[in-house]
């Protein structure tokens, strides 16, 4: 599933188009995605001007003055900033209508995306073809969109742990966290309440750069080591949102291209090929269900 680069170039592609700019309407294609879509979607969003757009995790908030809209991606969600009047696709499931938003030339328009302007409201717009959509489209329906309100934290955000781009995550809260722990370094850094956004992609990799074996109990890692994790945490991390994130099956830009992350990868994917490193067959095996590819030789 798209993995925190992917979400966090989302946000930065969509954010333009909607801060400071009032939602018209919402408009429901389905009632449920992976959980029922809150019905204070509809109810209070509409109307509301927004103020901010912001990751938490692997979640986008789309803030107003009553609460947030919290979308999730899902396997295979995108979103879309389109025209108001763009024709809905099979999988395009909710569109939040923006006041204004559309300039000729604006290039956030994905090939299978669609659009419905039937909730427009172009009497409070200068001119209805500039107003704008919000499109979510997700073929596989894994994805969320929950509600909010202001002055309260939703459950599956309460628990988190610290963001892995903050200053408060470091090799000594990694440190820390770990002592006594026997699951292996890999699953570790992958746990929310580590730290959060660090899928499988960027764990194998950041591993793999500060030299750590994945299957290595969490508890046996040096403070030293963990120093070296967490700065490679940062850069992979900040690298791949420069280059777009990570292209998957189903990830697409908001601007419709694919991510150019993936040809950077060093050993995600690549079991039984050579390490780029030093040469060695790379490996793989299950950690945690999780697809795990490692070097015998540079990483111990």
């Amino acid at each position: 599933m798209p993995e925190l680069p992917e979400v966090e170039t989302t946000r930065r592609g969509i954010a333009p188009h909607l801060l400071g700019r009032r939602v018209l309407a919402v408009t429901l294609r389905r009632p449920d995605l992976r959980w029922p879509i809150a019905q204070a979607i509809r109810d209070e969003l509409p109307g509301q001007t927004i103020h901010g757009v912001r990751r938490r995790a692997k979640y986008l908030l789309i803030e107003a003055e009553s609460g947030s809209a919290i979308l999730h991606l899902g396997m295979s969600g995108c979103l879309r900033v389109l025209p108001a009047a763009t024709p809905a696709s099979k999988h395009d499931h909710v569109d939040l209508l923006i006041e204004g938003g559309w300039h000729e030339g604006d290039s956030h328009e994905g090939d299978s995306s669609g659009g419905d302007s039937s909730k427009g409201d172009s009497s409070k717009s200068d001119s209805s073809s500039r107003d704008s959509i919000l499109r979510l489209n997700d073929p596989r329906r894994f994805g969320a969109l929950l509600w909010q309100p202001h002055g309260e934290i939703h459950p599956l955000l309460a628990n988190l742990g610290p963001e892995p781009l903050e200053d408060e995550f470091d090799g000594t809260l990694l440190y820390r966290l770990s002592r006594g722990r026997t699951a292996p370094v890999k699953t570790f850094l992958m746990d929310q309440a580590t730290v959060v956004g660090v899928g499988n992609i960027y764990a194998a990799e950041s591993l793999f750069e500060a030299g750590i074996d994945p299957r290595r109990a969490a508890g046996r890692v040096s403070l030293a080591r963990y120093q070296r994790l967490a700065d490679a945490v940062k850069r992979i991390l900040n690298f791949a949102i420069q280059r777009g994130g990570t292209t998957l099956r189903d990830f697409l830009n908001p601007d419709g291209a694919p991510g150019y992350f993936e040809q950077e990868l060093l050993v995600y994917g690549r079991e039984r090929q050579a390490c780029r490193a030093c040469g060695v067959a790379l490996i793989a095996k299950l950690i945690g269900q999780r697809a795990t590819v490692w070097c015998p030789r540079c990483q111990r």
